[in-house]
Formats: C-alpha cells, structure tokens, sequence
C-alpha cells in the first residue's frame, strides 16, 4: 500500500515539493498515527517527513503558495543543534505550516541572543530555540570536580537564562537538561551521586520556574521524551561532532516545538468529538445493551476507564467535549446518565450526536451547533473506515487513530498536542458552563418571536475598559484563536499586548466583556488603535464567535466612535483585510457610518475606510454598556 510518505518521497523525485506544497500536511496524516504503525506514536514519521524535504525552498512554496502560513525559527545552543532543523521542518508541514530557519554557530548562544546585530536577531523570529545540554553546565567546572562545583555552574546558567528571556528575539524556548550516566558515574560513592542528582532536579526546576515570571519564554521538559524515547545521546557524535542531544530525542523535541508554533499562530483545535462504541467503552452499546459495555472491571475495561479520565481532565481545561456515535440515541443517554462504569457523564458532554448519519455530517451539524468552524475540531474513532470517511468528507477535521489496543488510546490523543495553549484562563476552564447556557439561549431564540425579541429577552450587558493585569493571556487567546471577527486577520502574543498597553498615549486597547440573564460570558472581544495626526486609527476588532449578532460589536463601536468625539480627534480611519474566515464582517464597518477610503494596500485585497465623527450611531437600544476608559459613563446622556 502507497503511504503518504511514499507519496512525498515521489514529489521529492520528480522536483515537485514546493508546488505541491498545499498536499503535504494531508500526506502525512495517515492512517498509521504519528510514529508509524508501533506499539508508541512517536516522532518518526515527522523526521522521515523532515528528510524528504530537507532543502525545501520557503521562498519557491510561496510563490505558489502564498498563503502558506511561515513560522521563522532561529536555532542556536551550547553544542551542535543543526540536526534539530529536518525533523522540526517535517513537523511542522504535518500541520500545514512552512519552516523559514536560521542557525547560530556552535557554542555561540551567549552572543547569538545578546548581541545588538547578528543574523538571528535581524531574522526577526517567531521561535528562538536555545538547546540546553548537559555540557551547557559542565563547560564551567573544574577538570577534577564535585556536586557543589556542579551546583554553581547551574546557578550561573540560570542567571543567564533569565538574562536571556529578557533580550532574546521572538518567543524564547529552553529546555531542561537531562543528567547522562557518563557523569553521574564519575562520582564513585552513592552519596555523591545522590547530591548531583539533587543538584541537577533542583536546576531543571528552577529553570521551569522562569516561565512564571517571563511572559516570552518557555521551557520545555526533556523529561518525559527521554522516558519514552532512545538514549539521549550518540557518545560518538557528542565525542566527535559536539552533537549532545540524540537523534531520536531532537526528533521527539522537534514535535513539542510544533505543537508550541501551532500554538502561537493561534491554531488549537477547541472541540474534541468522541465515539462511543470500543473508543469511549469496551463493547457495541447497541449489540450488548447499557449492561453489557464496560469501563472499569475488567483488564480491557481498566483501559477504557483510564481513556476516559483523561478525556475528563481535557475537559477540565476547556476543550469541549462532544460525541459522534452510530448508535439510537436513548441507549447512549442511558449509559451516559446511570453506567456505574463511566467517569464521563451528559453533562460532560456539550453535544451528543447519537445516530446513523455519516460522521462528517455529524462533525459539521457539532461544529455549527457550537457556532465554531470545523477546523476546530478533534476526531477519535477506533474505526478505519470511519477515520478514511471523515478524513475525506471533512478533511479539515484532526483525526485520532485509535486501534484496537485500548491501553494506547491515552498516548494517540496526546501524540498530537492538538489543545495545546501557551497559557490556561479562567474563561477555558469555565469554558463547558458556558457552552451549556449558550444551549439555554439558542432555545430561548428558537422560543421568541423575533431575533429583536430575544435579543430584548436576553438582557445584553457590556463593559468595556482597559485589561486588568489578569487578563492578557486570555487577551492574546482571544486575538490569535478568533478567526470570524476578526478585521485584518491579525493576533498578538500576552507580551506585545503589555507593552502596547503601557503606552496610552500612543496606542489604545480595550477588553470587552459581557454578560446577559444566563450568566457571564468573560472577557469576549478587544480592540486595538493608534493615536496619531489628530485622529485614531482602528489596528483590528475582534470579538467571540459566542456572543455575534448580538449588537455587542455595534455597541462598542458607538461607544469607541463617541469618545474619539469627546476627545477632539478629527476622524477614526480603519481597516478591513479579507481572510479565509472572516468575510461575514467584511461589512462591519460601513454598517456603522464609515465611507470608504480611496487608498488601498497592495496585494492582499485590503479595504481602508473613514469615519469623520459628524454623526456617531447610537448604541443598540436592547444593550447596555459601561466604559471605563476615562470620562463619564458611556450611557450617559451626551
């Protein structure tokens, strides 16, 4: 059978890999998982992928390809780390993303990163990763040496990798390092051996720690790779070539830094959809009854029961949790609602598709119950055919290859990293709650006379102010998750927002947050502008799916409109930049007094507009809004 590494090993021949660009991430999500049809997915088949296309041109692919999104990464460590770019450059077109990199020379981390110019730092990256390797430390003790001498060395890297999150460009990513045998057996006595085994975990966590204070750092631990991968070194290319990470290793490291690209570009997957039958529980529900299917009990049962303790901790953070299964649907709500078995119950569950529809009709009925796009979706089926169905039906769909081995469907969920997020908030982990009231509300539309009746029914409440210093993950969430509106197709890490924020004078930013009669929605919308020539101009608006068509965005609007008003600025200019998903806005703007602007941005179908503050349209007479960005209160008479 011809695999999709088969498939990419032909276009390689035949000079094909930069036109056919747009085919790769689909070749490489095969049926076999991510490490290939083994006991353990693993990196393997991303640093096959990353071989094939070593000497890929970035410049060629978007030139055929030019909405190919690139992520730049500049790579540079104590020892040769070159050998981390081909799996990293497979990694990432597994998720349909291009790799532009630039390499630091050997041992030259320190200037790399600090320096005022250099080559790494004019690549302006998105990533810097810094490998951190035992020598790393080792490089600063004595020829004949003990556990303290190996403690002050650690204490030195540490205040140089706190230096480093400070000044290094893009996101900065770290490691912690792992203790080879070749050293800790230098010391002969066990007591020894136990100090530096002390000394080298109290390192490791401290250097974790850093991530609590630099918003632009992340650290990411070798630990569990090395559990489940190779040795974490060749001796002969660390003796030889000054390669102290293994293969194997920087494989499996190379997929946890997609992970973390994919997350920064704002791509995590939001919904998790489940089957039932010998993926959630041991047993056909409809062949064996509510009584005759098992999570817990028995050895395949056991498995079962640990999947579904998982998928509950998933849950817990925000990924929303839904079900797509052949079955009629008052069975499965029997066993969801009294199975002593089940650690999931319906109210886990924000959607239960529970019929004999195909499953990529099922997924697009989920997605759009949940007003989310299915590319924000995860499928895990123990089905081959199902998988080949929904993988062709709804290719834009993540789907989890499950088997027949229940005690790897822990691993394959997780193989992927596809909930990833740089930083959890409070809105994720209400995140289940809220979509169970968004429910309470579509019954409440479904029940009105009108849309303008249940929007009266509803009771719309914003506020609208600067962000609280709590809030700048979810705000930088929000800027890079928001796809549908979303003005110009933009997002902004937690630091850029801080910063921008600490300059009022120059630049504007505003949460919105709402609420209504079925409970608080968060901190759901942002806006961001510039303060100059007299007037201010709107960088982008985004707001949450969740809460569209609601009169939110035309209330903040009104407000923003009727403070620049107050203000004496002479116009609000903005801009609409058309993107994949967000054509349903491409007429916000004029539906709120904007003209359009003569000038227009070259090449990417850009529309400029203006607004000269003659008549500012009024608030939504159902919503009420307060602002806290100076003066009096919004709704006060003007």
């Amino acid at each position: 059978m011809t695999t999709g590494l088969d498939r990419l090993r032909e276009l390689r021949t035949r000079g094909l890999l930069e036109k056919e660009y747009d085919q790769v991430a689909a070749l490489l999500a095969d049926e076999s998982g991510p490490g290939g049809a083994g006991t353990s997915p693993g990196a393997a088949a991303g640093a096959a992928a990353g071989r094939l296309l070593a000497g890929l041109d970035p410049d060629a692919v978007l030139a055929h390809h030019p909405r190919t999104p690139v992520v730049t990464v500049a790579v540079t460590g104590q020892s040769t780390v070159g050998h981390v770019v081909d799996p990293l450059t497979g990694e990432l077109a597994r998720h349909g993303l291009l790799l532009r990199h630039v390499l630091g020379e050997h041992g030259t981390y320190l200037r790399d990163l600090t320096g005022p110019g250099g080559e790494l730092r004019e690549a302006a990256p998105d990533l810097t990763l810094c490998l951190l390797d035992a020598e790393t430390l080792f490089c600063e003790v004595p020829a004949v040496w003990r556990a303290e001498d190996v403690e002050a060395a650690g204490e030195e890297v540490l205040r140089r990798c706190a230096a480093l999150a400070d000044r290094a460009p893009g996101t900065l990513v770290l490691n912690t390092v792992p203790l080879p045998r070749a050293y800790s057996h230098q010391l002969l006595d066990h007591r020894s051996r136990a100090r530096l085994g002390a000394v080298w975990r109290e390192f490791n966590a401290r250097l974790l720690r850093l991530t609590e204070s630099a918003t632009r750092l992340v650290v990411i631990d070798l630990e569990p790779l090395v559990g489940e991968g190779g040795p974490v070194t060749d001796q002969r290319l660390a003796r030889y070539a000054k390669v102290q990470l293994g293969a194997e290793l920087l494989a499996a490291y190379a997929r946890e830094v997609a992970h973390l690209a994919r997350a920064l570009r704002g791509m995590t997957r939001k919904c998790l959809v489940l089957d039932l039958d010998d993926t959630l529980w041991d047993g056909v529900l409809g062949e064996r009854g509510p009584d005759g299917v098992a999570a817990a009990g028995t050895l395949r049962g056991e498995a079962f029961g640990a999947f579904q303790k998982c998928v509950k901790q998933l849950g817990s953070q925000g990924v929303l949790l839904a079900v797509s299964s052949k079955n009629d649907e008052g069975p499965v709500l029997a066993a969801l609602r009294g199975h002593p078995d089940l650690v999931l119950r319906e109210a886990d569950f924000v959607r239960i598709n529970a019929n004999w529809e195909p499953k990529d009709g099922n997924l697009a009925d989920i997605a759009d119950r949940l007003d989310i796009a299915t590319d924000a979706l995860v499928f895990a089926d123990d089905s081959p055919a199902e998988r080949a169905q929904v993988r062709f039906g709804a290719p834009e769909v993540a789907v989890v290859p499950l088997d027949e081995e229940p005690a790897l469907h822990v691993t394959r969920l997780l193989a992927d990293g596809w909930f990833d997020t740089l930083a959890l908030t409070d809105e994720d982990r209400a995140r289940t709650g809220e979509y169970h009231r968004q429910r309470e509300r579509r019954d409440l539309h479904e029940s009105s006379g009108s849309h303008e009746e249940f929007l009266r029914a509803l009771g719309v409440r914003v506020d609208l102010g600067p962000p609280r210093p709590h809030e700048f993950a979810r705000l930088s969430q929000l800027t890079l998750r928001t796809n549908q509106f979303n003005l110009t197709g933009g997002g902004h890490q937690e630091s850029e927002l801080v910063s921008l924020a600490a300059d009022p004078e120059r630049h504007l930013l505003l949460a919105a947050r709402t609420a209504d009669r079925f409970g608080d929605n968060g901190l759901v919308g942002a806006v961001l502008g510039t303060f100059a020539d007299g007037a201010l101009h709107l960088d982008n608006m985004w707001l949450s799916c969740r809460v569209l068509a609601r009169g939110v965005e035309q209330a903040c609007l009104s407000v923003l409109l009727g403070r620049a008003r107050d203000l004496g600025l002479s116009a609000v200019t903005a801009r609409y930049v058309p993107t994949a998903r967000n054509h349903r806005v491409r007429d916000f703007y004029p539906s709120c007094g904007f003209t359009r602007a003569r000038s227009r941005a070259a090449g990417d179908g850009a529309v400029d507009f203006h607004h000269d503050l003659a008549r500012v349209p009024e608030v939504p007479g159902h919503v009420h809004i307060t602002e806290s960005f100076g003066g009096r209160p919004a709704d006060e008479p003007r």
